[in-house]
């Protein structure tokens, strides 16, 4: 009980009173995790042993970072992981113990760690030129341009590189309200889309939101099959949309802003028929549509490489960050050349943004996806490891949902299905518990009780074999 009162400690907000009654649950039923007559899940071999690690320790490192780093950083885990080293979809601890990566540092190794393509290419740009600024020319930023371009449907072909997803947002909201010259911008409830001045408006999670002045954002309701109002009914969704424009808008609005697959709301597939239906209405008054694949992009949905190419729609502006560096900061918004005209009528300018390094890097990205053929594996293991997940959530009462695509999939957990009541403190409990069997996985939602499965595209059968064997071998103790 002393160890989960910690877990309590950590948390704060609307749900405590919710936590403390999970946690007096969770303290009378639990037993030890390892049961001497059971067999535990067995990893998947693995042909690689770090060097010996000789660097400071997790406890000098946590030490420091309490008295040099913001006191708004946070950490997962009751005793926190120190990672030194990494590789494809296995991380290693300062003591060499191996870790399956299931999390892939929130959506953002899709090649895998280390990968060696990705390292030669950064390496040998590094030794060459490490930077210059886009007021010379260098090859790196125009042929990965070029790439990426060809991975865009329609006119979708102009690039503006950036150094995050938050910048990426940032600026497409601005190239709406400039190219359209209307202000207001819907997005949706439970959304994330950064924590700068606009993005934090577009953002619509209170955990996310400081108090400081956010206007010209509307938030429509969340096309949620699972918790939502209208369940799968994605035209009752859309609906609601019309209404913000015709009740809390002039009429004519600079853009709609979405994610396909809400990451941080908690690995949300936002309803079918919605996003069709919600385009044509953005369009009609004027606005533009902005896809946000910051963590479903890159081939992570396993069925295509962009998220909203499963709702068979074609944005105005699309940003991406994460998965385009396989773990180098950088960003991009891509829109079609007549738009990208409206930046022209002022100065711009990026200094990091087309870096010849990560560009180098996000090119080697793109082309290990192809050679590999990662977006094939995404689908074949991500639908494999979704269907073994569904398997186990007839046989936990606490697994209330299982959804997502490819390798970008979520596990709500909950002590009631009827009421739908946040598991939150169970899923920190086996969070703790599969990471102390090697397992790595994230968590998200509104009220922090989905797990975040988004591991390296380069992720195995036998990997999610293991990923799922741990968290049935977890949940059947508790």
């Amino acid at each position: 009980m002393q160890r989960i009162s910690k877990i309590s400690g950590a948390l704060s907000g609307s749900y405590l009173q919710l936590c403390r009654r999970s946690l007096s649950r969770l303290a009378q039923t639990q037993p030890a995790l390892v049961d001497d007559d059971a067999v535990l899940p067995k990893m998947p071999p693995f042909d690689y042993s770090p060097p010996p690690y000789t660097g400071p320790s997790a406890a000098e490192i946590l030490k420091k970072r309490q008295e040099y780093l913001s006191p708004s950083l946070f950490h997962f885990y009751s005793n926190p992981l120190n990672l030194v080293d990494g590789k494809m979809q296995y991380l290693f601890d300062e003591n060499g113990r191996r870790y399956l990566d299931a999390f892939g540092g929130i959506a953002t190794v899709c090649c895998g760690h280390c990968h060696p393509d990705v390292v030669e290419a950064i390496v040998s740009q590094t030794q060459r030129l490490q930077h210059s600024t886009v007021l010379y020319l260098n090859h790196a930023i125009a042929e990965f341009a070029e790439a990426l371009a060809s991975k865009m449907p329609g006119d979708l072909k102009v690039v503006f590189f950036t150094n995050s997803g938050t910048e990426a947002n940032e600026l497409a909201m601005m190239i709406a309200r400039l190219y359209t010259g209307f202000h207001d911008i819907i997005s949706l409830r439970n959304a994330y889309h950064g924590n700068a001045a606009a993005t934090m408006s577009a953002t619509a999670q209170c955990n996310y939101k400081f108090n400081v002045v956010q206007t010209g954002v509307h938030h429509a309701l969340n096309p949620d099959p699972y918790r939502g109002v209208f369940g799968s009914d994605g035209l009752k969704y859309a609906k609601d949309v019309q209404d913000l424009i015709d009740y809390g808008t002039c009429g004519n609005i600079a853009g709609f802003l979405a994610e396909a697959i809400q990451g941080v709301g908690g690995i949300l597939e936002l309803a079918p028929g919605y996003l069709p239906a919600v385009y044509g209405t953005i369009k009609k008054a004027g606005g533009l549509c902005i896809a946000d694949e910051v963590q479903s992009g890159f081939a992570r949905t396993g069925s295509h490489f962009w998220g909203f190419e499963a709702h068979g729609v074609v944005p105005d502006i699309v940003t991406m960050a994460k998965g385009i560096g396989n773990g180098v900061p950088i960003g991009a918004v891509v829109t079609t050349p007549e738009i990208a005209k409206v930046l022209t009528y002022r100065t711009y300018f990026n200094t990091f943004g087309g870096n010849p390094v990560s560009t180098a890097s996000g090119l080697a990205v793109l082309r290990v996806i192809e050679k590999e053929k990662l977006q094939e594996n995404a689908h074949v293991v991500g639908s494999y490891l979704k269907d073994r997940l569904t398997s186990l959530k007839e046989k936990h009462e606490i697994i209330g949902d299982v959804r997502g695509r490819g390798l970008m999939l979520g596990v709500e957990l909950v002590t009631d299905r009827q009421l739908k009541t946040p598991a939150n403190v169970e899923t920190l409990h086996v969070m703790d518990k599969m990471k102390e069997m090697g397992v790595l996985i994230g968590k998200g939602g509104f009220y922090g009780n989905v797990f975040r499965i988004t591991p390296p595209l380069c992720f195995t059968k036998e990997d999610a074999d293991f990923l799922v064997d741990v968290m049935d071998y977890t949940m059947s103790r508790m």
